[in-house]
């Protein structure tokens, strides 16, 4: 079980979906996968930006508007002439008023669609792209991680999408355009306004670098937790079995707590930057005010211009504020796009052909030819093993564990590509077989037997969507698992609930006995696959199996006598080699081989 300090460790290692040395290579990916999310929207993108450049044009004009109708439209009332001025002035800022709220709900309905697309294509692709991983791949990469990509890391690029750029994009057009009409209004009051801008600079620059840290923390953290919560709640038996409620319940406390403390050190930074955004506009406004007064009492400025002067200076500083929340949720984002992109740049270490050989009618012809694999370099599995197994043979694999025996049936299974030699298929090299061809003549039963949510019916024809009930009824009824369905509260409709929960452990692996003969492979391989099974249940496999398995090659990896007793052939393997190759009865009848000794103990154990 894991501890607390390993726990902690799972957010450096949650990081390694990238090296960790190449950072601007990270940022690269990111922009790269982003662009093509966002490629095939670029002419309704660029329709957006055109509404975001009117909608800020119409907003921009209206402290402009505020003074002509100041300077141009009071004086004449007061006068005691016309106020023709101040109505088209009106009617102008009216005309402002409207344009802005039609090109803000023109924006904001697209820019929604957009990003919803956005998400479902990267969904879409990371769902896609764990499919083709190896299985290299997923036995290092936790569920847990898994889980954590596709939900908080994509719910962090969803608000983004949401109201990131759409704040960003506005506050951008406001602070360019705003400082460019400060100066054109007043070239003194703009002057001294923009005196500021070394204080924000600092400021802004402070919280890019500090709050890059805090969000990558906060994403590593929340992963760690997820982890951590995922393999609980995926081990909960184990967990009560070996009363370790109270110790996950620490660890969970702890990496919680990272988590806590990460987020905190975050909204510390945002109520260190806003409120100091806000000093700063509130005291550069305080000294325009009071300079403006002078030049106003002078003549030199206008009232109308000093109110514009105002106003517009509000316009400044507020999308400082919209700045700092679009950093705060790109600084998220980001580091989630770059898991995500991490992911999505991981190659298949079993590879799918470029020009495929086809093989529509396997016969089950399985060769292993000078193969040698390993795990880890340095430590091989099989030095270079030989092996010709015939079609339709049944070929019993024994043995202490690691010997390899379910390596090899990886191997035959191509869930990992050996490091030398080659493994074929009716003569063809597995490493060029589509995966489509390959999937439909091979077929792996292993003894953790996984059932889906749905019914007892749509297990069955997992491997075979298409099959019609009639079809699934008579898998079931070949593997011996029709009495016990028909006797399920709604027979084949009965729901098996959460990872088969609803049935038996030897219920369970006689549906997926069922999945496997409905696939009807030319290569069936069972990896242990009758051990979750009780006696009566055992029978009844015993039976099933002499009919699934004739006219089929098969291998079974078994540690039960009755199991490798209806084999063609023996091999008993030790340290990835095969030191003895026969017939059980001839194995048996040496009476002083490795084979003989395991049938011995068998029957003592049974006596």
């Amino acid at each position: 079980m894991t501890t607390t300090n390993d726990w902690r460790g799972v957010a450096s290692e949650d990081h390694d979906d990238l090296p960790t040395k190449a950072s601007l290579i990270l940022k690269e990916r990111s922009r790269k996968l982003l662009g093509e999310l966002v490629r095939p929207h670029k002419r309704i993108i660029g329709f957006l930006l055109i509404a975001v450049l009117i909608e800020n044009a119409a907003r921009l004009s209206v402290p402009y508007l505020v003074k002509e109708g100041i300077d141009k439209g009071i004086p004449p009332i007061v006068d005691g002439e016309g106020n023709q001025t101040l109505l088209i002035i009106v009617a102008i800022l009216l005309v402002s008023v409207v344009t802005q709220a039609i090109t803000r709900q023109i924006f904001l309905t697209l820019a929604g669609r957009i990003g919803q697309e956005v998400l479902r294509a990267l969904r879409g692709r990371v769902f896609a792209h764990f499919h083709v991983l190896s299985a290299a791949f997923h036995e290092d990469y936790t569920s847990g991680r898994v889980i954590s990509r596709q939900t908080s890391d994509i719910e962090a690029i969803d608000e983004l999408l949401e109201t990131g750029f759409d704040g960003l994009m506005t506050a951008v057009l406001t602070l360019f355009g705003t400082a460019i009409l400060l100066l054109v209004l007043d070239l003194k009051l703009g002057l001294v306004a923009l005196l500021c801008f070394p204080f924000l600079f600092l400021i802004t620059r402070w919280f890019r670098r500090e709050s890059a840290k805090a969000y990558r923390r906060t994403r590593e953290t929340v992963a760690v937790v997820i982890v951590h919560f995922v393999e609980t709640i995926t081990g909960m038996r184990a967990v009560q079995a070996f009363r370790r409620e109270g110790r996950n319940q620490e660890i969970f406390d702890s990496v919680d707590d990272d988590y806590r403390a990460a987020n905190e050190r975050a909204f510390r930074l945002v109520g260190m930057f806003m409120p100091g955004i806000k000093l700063i506009g509130n005291v550069t406004i305080a000294v325009v005010l009071v300079y403006g007064a002078y030049l106003a009492f002078d003549d030199e400025v206008t009232v109308g211009v000093l109110a514009a002067f105002l106003l517009y200076l509000r316009q400044f500083f507020e999308p400082m504020q919209e700045i700092s929340q679009f950093y705060n949720t790109f600084q998220s984002a980001s580091a989630a796009l770059e898991k995500l992109a991490g992911v999505l740049d991981e190659e298949p270490s079993v590879r799918e052909p470029t020009e495929p050989i086809p093989l529509p009618d396997a016969t089950g012809a399985v060769r292993l030819e000078h193969v040698g694999f390993s795990y880890v370099e340095g430590r091989p599995v099989f030095p270079g093993l030989d092996l010709q197994i015939p079609a339709g043979q049944t070929l019993a694999l024994v043995g202490t564990t690691g010997a390899g025996k379910t390596t090899l049936a990886k191997l035959v299974s191509r869930f990992y590509d050996p490091t030398s030699g080659r493994v074929t298929l009716d003569g063809v090299d597995l490493r060029d077989l589509s995966e489509d061809d390959l999937r439909r003549a091979v077929v792996m039963v292993t003894q953790e037997n996984f059932l889906f949510n749905g019914t007892v019916a749509d297990n069955i024809r997992f491997g075979k969507p298409s099959a019609s009930m009639e079809q699934v009824v008579n898998a079931a009824t070949a593997i011996g698992a029709h009495d016990f369905i028909a006797g399920l509260p709604e027979g084949y409709d009965t729901d098996v609930a959460n990872r088969g929960g609803r049935l038996s452990a030897g219920q369970r692996q006689l549906v997926a006995f069922a999945r496997a003969f409905l696939a009807d492979p030319a290569v069936l391989i069972l990896d242990e696959a009758t051990s979750s099974l009780d006696v009566p249940s055992e029978r009844l496999v015993q039976r099933a199996l002499r009919t699934i398995l004739s006219e089929r090659t098969a291998i079974i990896i078994a540690h039960r006598l009755s199991t490798v007793e209806i084999a063609d052939r023996v091999l008993v393997m030790e340290h990835g080699e095969i030191v003895e190759d026969g017939a059980p009865a001839v194995l048996v009848a040496g009476g002083s081989g490795r084979f003989s000794d395991l049938h011995d103990a068998w029957l003592a154990s049974l006596a």
